[in-house]
């Protein structure tokens, strides 16, 4: 799906990412654990190729970044980011946002059919958002949002799904019916092979047992999230004494010791 070959990236002098070498292949999904300021949104900025490496390689979906067409690649990334809900125009109504995703564009600039539109409210339905359609984007919860942000990463039917903390902002029962959601697309058959970036442990779901941990720009471990979820590892990576709680359907909540 991709690979990130020595890639370094730097901005005014500051080291943001250093020396990222990942490799992910289809149907696997992988979950980006770090804390604030780790790197985990730059890291899929240059995925989407809304940043570009300092040094190094990248190759996405079989294209090497300076060799292919950014806009057509994005159509095959499903990204679902706090930094593109600030981007939306907030009077488009919910399936207008979602049939954006087709064209990975910001509002729309195409003329677009019936069935276009009635596919769009199809999606938006499936992903548990029936009751947004006809909704302005401006007055809908952190939590709708997040369904019809998911709905258009999905519309384009991605080869990628990135989930960029889409937690963020949900309250404890919305939190709950969106990783549901989440958890039913890695269910379906065909499913895009998936990235989910968080900063909190619970959040990770058992469909997400590749994992990653990022620290200062850099990959400190990467492997099975079963055999990374410990507590001599999690220690060693936040450098801090750490207590691990089993919760649920094998998620694990960390908590300063």
């Amino acid at each position: 799906m991709f690979e990130f070959e020595h890639v370094s990236l730097k901005r005014e002098n500051k080291t943001i990412l250093s020396d990222i070498n990942w490799v992910v292949n289809d149907k696997e999904n992988w979950a980006i654990l770090g804390l604030n300021g780790s790197g985990k949104t730059t890291l899929l900025q240059l995925l989407n190729g809304y940043l570009w490496p300092s040094s190094g390689k990248l190759q996405v979906l079989g294209h090497v970044f300076g060799q292919t067409s950014l806009p057509e690649l994005r159509k095959s990334i499903g990204w679902v980011s706090n930094a593109l809900d600030q981007q939306l125009k907030e009077y488009d109504l919910s399936e207008q946002i979602v049939l954006s995703g087709k064209f990975a564009s910001i509002g729309m600039y195409a003329k677009v059919s019936d069935a276009e539109i009635t596919a769009a409210k199809q999606l938006l339905t499936d992903c548990g958002g029936a009751s947004l359609i006809g909704k302005a984007y401006k007055v809908l919860s952190q939590g709708e949002r997040q369904v019809v942000l998911i709905a258009r990463a999905l519309m384009a039917q991605p080869k990628l799904l990135i989930l960029d903390e889409p937690c963020n902002g949900l309250d404890l029962f919305a939190k709950e019916r969106l990783l549901e959601r989440i958890k039913q697309i890695a269910e379906r058959t065909g499913s895009p092979t998936m990235l989910f970036v968080t900063h909190h442990t619970e959040e990770i779901l058992p469909c997400f047992d590749n994992i990653i941990l990022l620290r200062d720009g850099e990959i400190t471990h990467r492997g099975k999230t079963e055999k990374l979820l410990t507590e001599p590892v999690l220690q060693a990576f936040y450098q801090k004494p750490v207590e691990l709680i089993q919760i649920k359907e094998g998620s694990i909540a960390v908590y300063p010791k």
